[in-house]
């Protein structure tokens, strides 16, 4: 595909998931396609190759979860687990410049690309680091997701030293777990399981949004959430 092409491609998919992005946004996005292809050819990033299957297997999936990301809030800091190449996180900070992401990923490559990235498009929102989730010194976070991080269970009890007060779990699914849910912790709340609608994408996509439950108060009784 041109230059020209993908970012026309890339302004379709944005119409059908509901957003207005910018001509900077637009661009933006459409060159982290290329540096994604151009460091997938040497340090296997990724296992999709076909750049025409980038667009719909990785940006309109993580496109798709923009808007929902948008009625939760405006802005704050995002935390991106297992990011690999930078997803959702380079796309987030990309059409969301209020919100302050960080990827962190146990695979160095793969964060080296996220700070090539972040440095080539400018996004002075997006930050990468190289580490285990149980190793990460950063201040807490507000939303906390993963693409294809781990279980439910194991996501959130990995990631939990991280989330702020008041903060949230956004777990991006194929089909609805139900196993996953069945195994999550009585101390957390599943408040919401929302369809997404991915463009060109025939597979099913959710997100499973999360909450820690309040602690119980003194008398006994749990605060309502």
């Amino acid at each position: 595909m041109s230059p020209a092409a993908v970012r026309e491609a890339i302004e379709g998919l944005c119409a059908q998931c509901g957003l207005e992005a910018t001509a900077t946004q637009l661009q933006a996005l459409a060159d982290y396609l290329a540096l994604l292809q151009r460091w997938n050819a040497t340090y296997n990033l990724t296992a999709v190759r076909d750049p025409e299957a980038m667009l719909t297997q990785h940006l309109a999936d993580c496109l798709a979860v923009v808007p929902p990301l948008q009625r939760h809030a405006a802005q704050g800091r995002l935390l991106d687990v297992g990011s690999g190449g930078g997803l959702p996180g380079v796309v987030v900070a990309t059409v969301l410049p209020g919100w302050q992401v960080t990827c962190v990923d146990a695979v160095g490559k793969k964060m080296a690309f996220v700070r090539q990235v972040a440095g080539a498009l400018p996004l002075p929102n997006l930050k990468a680091e190289h580490a285990r989730i149980e190793q990460l010194k950063q201040p807490a976070f507000d939303l906390i997701t993963s693409r294809a991080f781990a279980s439910l269970a194991d996501f959130t009890r990995l990631t939990r030293p991280h989330l702020a007060p008041g903060g949230v779990w956004m777990a991006m699914k194929g089909r609805v777990p139900d196993d996953e849910l069945a195994a999550l912790p009585p101390d957390l709340q599943v408040f919401h399981v929302e369809q997404l609608s991915v463009p060109g994408l025939e597979a099913q996509r959710c997100l499973v949004w999360m909450r820690p439950l309040a602690p119980a108060s003194s008398t006994g009784a749990t605060t309502p959430p």
